[in-house]
């Protein structure tokens, strides 16, 4: 299988060009620089070598112009000097298979899940809930898992946060204590979120990770780009989803070990938003997703200015290194300098730390995995590299070719139309209506002339119940009910990072 061109050395030109290897692709990467240095176009260079040697690519378009994967490049004198430099010989002008998604579901396929797959602990970050209002969701979610309650929209959780308030004795008993202040904190953020369009990432139909893995009959890896210049502006919203995304990958996908190319290749932009104010805890899962979704073939690769904004447990796990440009201005420039050059393995005939802050726009320091004799992937010394161009416009698209590249979507019936099934604030209002009516019943009138009540209508209230005491058929019902919800609680199991475990909400 072909390798995927970076670019070509300036440090050793003799040396030839430089490549990353498919088989190492799943072995993660960090793509780092200063603001207009040129990491958006390396990132668009690897994802096009991907999908062109037939691997799924998905990453977040926070600007605008990754978008540009989907239509040809445009001819330029610069471009043309570039290819000449780098010597590539089957270079032409392409767009790559694309995807649009965007969560708000207006410059691509609304991209939904439902808020039991999501689960508290991602959810709680999205809210931003301090430790204690955080472990109130806990139980809320747990509660809902014991009585087989659907969550699967804001509604839903609204709705069962009000039942949990009305018995909250019962529930503080059985779980853990509740506060009533708690609750109110939670539903203020839930408000909060709802009003900053949040509420339209939890529904159905929920995205499925199968069409994330998309291939064109031809064989190219089809690239799923989220738009994410709005989504952006809400980091929390915006790095918490992209995890969740993760761990749905990390928790679905079966071991298959070391392959020939990755099923997946998935890009964190801006990761630096991902480990910002993040609870020990939290981040420690994030590690282990990080070390172990490599042997599920899927490759991560991080996008940010600073190479320390990825702690340092997961930058060691980084194999692919793709440096630009650093400005040492400030102590905090010359500190990331610092750290960016103890990361390479040494080249003789190169400086790491001058040489990043002299880099030009379309160079990089680049270090990729090779081959040795016992056939394992070391570092490579780094070198200068000029990055190979991208085949694709860079730059931003037209309303117009947006529109075209969506509507040559298959995806558009699924996910386009918004279903709402019966779930646990449709159950909960009928449970409400029910209880309200119950109240509401007129009380049974004597039917014997003394007084005293027929012995029909005492049997009948009996088995069905009076306004006051419930019959023989509701408790029964009941404690089916309380049964069937147990039985569905223990199915249900939850994940490193709290969605639940091993597929869907049913």
């Amino acid at each position: 299988m072909d390798p995927i061109l970076v670019g070509k050395s300036v440090t050793t030109p003799d040396s030839g060009n430089v490549h990353l290897l498919p088989k190492y692709g799943n072995r993660h990467g960090l793509v780092a620089g200063a603001t207009g240095t040129g990491k958006t176009v390396s990132l668009m260079t690897l994802a096009e070598g991907f999908s062109r040697i037939g691997v799924p690519v998905f990453l977040a378009d926070v600007k605008g112009d990754v978008a540009g994967l989907a239509v040809p490049g445009a001819d330029s004198e610069g471009v043309r000097k570039r290819i000449e430099t780098i010597g590539i010989a089957d270079y032409r002008s392409e767009g790559s298979p694309t995807i649009f998604w965007d969560l708000y579901g207006k410059l691509g396929h609304p991209v939904r899940t439902t808020v039991s797959e999501m689960g508290p602990t991602l959810l709680s970050r999205i809210l931003e809930l301090n430790d204690t209002q955080g472990g109130v969701l806990d139980i809320t979610f747990k509660l809902a898992d014991d009585r087989g309650l659907l969550l699967l929209d804001l509604d839903d959780l609204r709705a069962l946060l009000a039942l949990v308030a009305e018995e909250r004795k019962a529930v503080s008993t059985e779980y853990g204590l509740v506060s009533a202040q708690s609750i109110g904190a939670i539903q203020r953020a839930l408000l909060r979120l709802e009003q900053e369009g949040g509420a339209q990432f939890f529904g159905e139909p929920a995205l499925e990770l199968a069409d994330l893995m998309r291939t064109t009959p031809d064989g190219r890896g089809v690239i799923g780009i989220l738009a994410a210049d709005q989504l952006i502006l809400k980091p929390r919203l915006y790095s918490s989803f992209l995890l969740w995304l993760l761990s749905e990958l990390f928790e679905a996908l079966p071991e298959v070990g070391d392959l020939v190319k990755p099923k997946l290749v998935f890009v964190f932009d801006e990761a630096h938003l991902l480990f910002k104010d993040v609870p020990a805890a939290l981040r420690q899962r994030i590690e282990q997703v990080v070390r172990i979704i490599r042997s599920k073939g899927v490759g991560v690769y991080f996008c940010s200015q600073f190479p320390d904004d990825v702690p340092d447990e997961i930058l060691g796990q980084l194999g692919n290194r793709v440096q630009h440009a650093l400005r040492a201005f400030t102590p905090r420039d010359q500190k990331a300098v610092k750290t960016a050059a103890q990361t390479f393995v040494a080249n003789p005939a190169l400086d790491v730390a001058q040489t990043i802050s002299q880099l030009g726009t379309g160079e990089a320091l680049v270090s990729m995995l090779q081959d040795t004799p016992s056939g394992k992937g070391v570092p490579m010394p780094v070198e200068r590299t000029l990055i190979a161009p991208p085949r694709c416009r860079m730059g931003a698209i037209t309303d117009a070719e947006r529109a075209q590249v969506r509507a040559g979507s298959a995806l558009g019936p699924k996910y386009d139309t918004t279903v709402n099934r019966e779930s646990a604030a449709e159950r909960l209002a009928q449970r409400a209506e029910a209880m309200s009516e119950q109240a509401q019943a007129p009380k049974a009138k004597d039917t014997a002339g003394n007084g005293e009540r027929g012995i029909g209508q005492t049997m009948k209230d009996a088995m069905f119940g009076t306004g006051r005491r419930q019959g023989m058929i509701e408790t029964m019902g009941k404690q089916a009910a309380r049964t069937v919800g147990s039985q569905i609680g223990r199915q249900i199991l939850r994940g490193v990072l709290g969605g639940i475990f091993g597929g869907k909400s049913r």
